[in-house]
């Protein structure tokens, strides 16, 4: 297993899967949320679970799910991770969590130190995190928005869950990234694309090796 765990999220065709196995990722994310330029209908992310090579955990990122949909999801798709991106509360996050039956990721977007203590009261009950950037007011997307938040805001800090950093990485900056915070997970979707929602199979396999090239920062 590489020290550096990495999840090429947002992943739409065969091949994008494919890719971000044969490139050494141990998560790909499927996207359930209709405005996104990487949305799945059920059946096609099902397909696309079924087929992933063995090793390849599938989670399902989900911004403010209702139950309905969570079942529907849950009861179709052979997911290994729910990943919640929207305003859940953590009471909400452990309500999906025993309706799944599936550990759940919290995103938490971070923008400056006001928003640190939300990783700490998701870090409760979320089974990982993943600190991403906060998304700019005139967004439309709550992640994949290829922006970065100040790294420095979370240099050596630990939590007591495993996190995962996310946020504007590409090929080029996910070392300084990693370096910087400590991270051993990472996270992208837009930073591996050549446009939205289109994975580049290159960038994929540029991306997990720039990732796994650095040890990992002791502290």
């Amino acid at each position: 297993m590489p020290d550096i765990r990495v999840k090429i999220c947002g992943l739409r065709q065969p091949e994008d899967v494919a890719a971000a196995a044969r490139a050494g990722a141990v998560y790909g994310g499927l996207v359930f949320f209709a405005k996104s330029p990487r949305n799945l209908d059920i059946a096609t992310a099902r397909d696309l679970a079924v087929d992933a090579p063995l090793g390849l955990a599938k989670v399902g990122l989900m911004v403010n799910p209702e139950n309905a949909f969570l079942d529907a999801v849950n009861a179709a798709v052979p997911l290994d991770m729910i990943q919640l991106h929207g305003a859940e509360t953590p009471e909400r996050v452990a309500e999906v969590k025993a309706r799944t039956g599936l550990p759940v990721m919290k995103a938490v977007g971070v923008a400056s130190a006001d928003d640190l203590p939300a990783l700490d009261a998701h870090a409760a009950v979320a089974d990982q995190l993943l600190i991403d950037a906060k998304p700019p007011r005139d967004a439309t997307l709550p992640g994949g928005n290829g922006v970065a938040f100040d790294w420095r805001l979370i240099a050596n800090r630990r939590w007591t869950r495993p996190w995962m950093l996310a946020g504007g990485l590409t090929p080029d900056n996910v070392a300084e990234a990693i370096a910087l915070t400590g991270a051993k997970q990472v996270d992208v979707s837009s930073g591996v694309e050549r446009a939205p929602g289109e994975k580049d199979a290159d960038l994929i396999a540029r991306f997990v090796a720039a990732a796994q090239a650095r040890p990992v920062p002791r502290f």
